[in-house]
């Protein structure tokens, strides 16, 4: 289940580079910030039949809607609810993954499509979707009995669903609920069901479809050539490109935007490698993590807290130990009843940090090569944890890691945000780092600027001083292209600057613009740049506010 326009990247996946959690990712060319993802983890099953396909020569194919009608859609009149990352399906652990919350299970129909586990979970009792989905699939069975039982039943559980939604049980377009989110199910379907025929007539029986649970009956369903075609009809278009971009495990968690809506990534990720004796390899995992913040735990603690998780799974009547019961022992044995700890388990363990990684070959615009490249000489990798970076801009290293920095806030691409430095030296500064997916989208976006970080910048930066309404916002832009060593951009915004001060006559414009050209000459110093324009317009500016301050203050009402 994807855009078949991902087909020419599956053999990337075999790639000894491509670490997953990735994304397909799909913009429009012309509007790069129309976009959409599609997530995918380790565990993920559609990952999982991509990566079995390649290592067994057999042909892999996506087959969900393709990203040219999906990204059309989401921007055509009457169409505004196709979401960001192109579809709603029951992800590896079963939630869904881009319709909201997770693990709130309701008995209406929009409840039901949002979180189809959750309902079953209802039904069954349970409040915990995930939790449930242990119980009933991951920990039963095991090594014994039919393999696919769990599907048929699964099949079984979404089909009784999907009827809750159809009014009379039939399925189809009419006495569907839902709106405009049913249309697109059926779209896609129908689309699925083409692919699947085309698949079947090259291949005869040997195809296996690997979706999420809830298209399952609709692809099952005997449906006309001419039916699924007509509700294809018409569709809009737009020209699109796809890659693959990295993407992170707490991206994964959130069930809202470009979530999978996975509470914890890194337990179900954990589960996936370590077949045997999962829940000891867990606990292992969290004293090796809590000694690393220098907490007493001994090899004694994992013992005891692997015993009282099997023991609670006992009482409680699981199959076996889950998140919850080894969280329960972690807590009693491990942090002495203390939940402070486990704050930091639930954040590095549970969710996790992993930033997937993709191979140097997979397609990219211009600008995202260059920023790779500058990445790369610069020893700056994107992280998935928030981290602090020192900076000595006497260092050349550090003074490009500056200068990459700030050209990139100046193109909108937030990677790092500076903060208040220790020193009181202009030699340092202090950025806060933290790489989220959606900023391969920043950058495609910027792309329409230049080719290389230094050209775009430059071209923004001129384009921001001529649009710029307020003098302050041309000064603040005039530091932000010293900052970024800019020279090509500084001349013109300089230009502008003088000819915006030469007519401003308000004296509080003025003054809100001579802080930042003061700042502006201090890191010149420091940078070696040329300040002599700069100099000469905020000595204008300081003795136009020092003549005409007296009369702007003059019959002020205290």
């Amino acid at each position: 289940e994807g855009p078949p326009e991902a087909d020419a990247l599956i053999p990337l996946a075999a790639d000894e580079d491509m670490r997953p959690p990735v994304a397909l990712l799909a913009h429009a060319v012309d509007e790069p910030g129309r976009s959409a993802f599609w997530p995918l983890a380790e565990f993920s099953p559609e990952w999982v039949a991509v990566r079995w396909a390649l290592e067994h020569d057999v042909p892999a194919r996506f087959i969900d809607l393709p990203a040219t009608h999906t990204l059309a859609w989401r921007a055509a009149d009457g169409y505004a609810d196709v979401d960001a990352d192109g579809h709603g399906d029951v992800d590896a652990d079963g939630q869904a993954d881009d319709q909201g919350p997770p693990g709130r299970p309701g008995t209406a129909p929009a409840d039901v499509r949002r979180d189809p586990l959750a309902a079953l979970a209802a039904a069954a009792g349970h409040d915990d979707p995930e939790r449930w989905w242990e119980d009933v699939i991951e920990h039963r069975g095991r090594g014994a009995g039919d393999a696919l039982a769990p599907f048929t039943a699964l099949e079984e559980a979404m089909t009784a669903l999907r009827e809750t939604e159809v009014d009379g049980g039939a399925e189809g377009g009419e006495g569907r609920e839902g709106g405009d989110g049913d249309v697109r199910d059926l779209v896609r379907e129908a689309h699925m069901r083409l692919q699947v025929r085309a698949a079947r007539r090259e291949f005869a029986e040997g195809v296996a479809v690997v979706c999420g649970a809830w298209h399952v009956p609709a692809l099952r369903r005997k449906a006309t050539v001419a039916a699924d075609r007509a509700l294809l009809k018409g569709l809009p278009r737009t020209k699109v490109d796809m890659t693959w971009v990295p993407w992170t495990h707490r991206r994964l968690s959130r069930a809202g935007g470009y979530g999978a809506g996975i509470e914890s990534p890194g337990w179900y990720g954990h589960l996936f490698a370590a077949v045997d004796r999962p829940v000891e390899r867990w606990l292992t995992k969290v004293a090796g993590l809590l000694r690393a913040e220098d907490r007493i735990v001994s090899p004694a603690h994992v013992i005891e807290a692997t015993r009282l998780a099997e023991t609670l799974a006992v009482i409680r009547g699981r199959p076996l130990p889950g998140l919850t019961e080894a969280t329960d022992a972690v807590r009693a044995v491990m942090c002495d009843g203390s939940d402070v700890p486990l704050a930091l388990v639930h954040d590095r363990l549970v969710v996790g940090d992993v930033l997937g990684e993709v191979p140097a070959g997979a397609p990219a615009v211009p600008l995202q090569r260059d920023l790779t490249r500058a990445q790369r000489r610069l020893r700056l990798r994107p992280e998935a944890p928030e981290r602090e970076l020192e900076l000595d801009l006497r260092k050349e290293t550090d003074a490009g890691r500056s200068r990459l920095l700030h050209r990139l806030r100046l193109l909108g691409v937030g990677w790092g945000e500076p903060v208040a430095s220790r020193s009181t030296g202009t030699f340092r500064e202090t950025w806060r780092l933290r790489w989220e997916p959606e900023l391969s989208v920043r950058v495609a976006e910027a792309g329409v600027w230049g080719t290389t970080v230094l050209s775009a910048a430059t071209a923004r930066a001129h384009a921001d001083a001529v649009t710029a309404r307020g003098l302050a916002e041309v000064t603040a832009l005039a530091e932000r292209c010293l900052l970024a060593e800019l020279p090509d951009a500084l001349a013109p915004v300089m230009r502008i600057l003088a000819d915006r001060a030469a007519l401003d006559t308000d004296v509080g414009h003025l003054a809100q613009a001579l802080p930042a050209l003061v700042r502006s000459l201090r890191y010149g110093d420091v940078r070696g740049t040329d300040t002599g324009a700069l100099a000469e317009v905020a000595e204008g500016l300081a003795e136009r506010v020092f003549v005409g301050l007296p009369a702007a203050c003059a019959a002020l009402d205290a």
